[in-house]
């Protein structure tokens, strides 16, 4: 698993403006794997920060028996996207990818297919 995991996480950094990644468990808030971050940005704390938005959202989701997964969740700041990504896969239920991009340099429809494409190949 780690090797894939390493994989998976080199490919996510190589997104045009990706500063941090990790694959993070939603029903722990524990991150898997990171890379990426600083003294600026603590990409564990995001993580696990961010288990609350995916949990909220299918809490919402849930509650109005909408029946459709979560593809993706966007969260716009004024020099950052952070995307977040829900496996779908049968070993990845429960996980979510979580992307810290800078603004000024991602291109935002390019990187939510790169990140698409990482999560196929993932295997856990």
């Amino acid at each position: 698993m780690s090797n894939n995991l390493d994989i998976a996480l080199k490919s996510t950094m190589n997104i045009e403006g990706a500063f941090a990644v990790a694959l993070v468990d939603y029903t722990s808030g524990m991150t898997l794997g990171t890379l990426g971050g600083g003294p600026d940005f603590d990409i564990t704390v995001a993580a696990a920060g961010n288990t609350d938005v995916v949990r909220a959202k299918l809490r919402t989701i849930e509650m109005l028996g909408l029946g459709e997964p979560i593809e993706d969740i966007l969260i716009t700041l004024d020099s950052q996207y952070h995307l977040i990504r829900p496996l779908h896969s049968r070993t990845g239920h429960g996980l979510f990818l979580y992307v810290a991009l800078a603004k000024a340099r991602a291109n935002l429809a390019l990187a939510r297919h790169q990140l698409r494409q990482i999560e196929v190949s993932l295997e856990l």
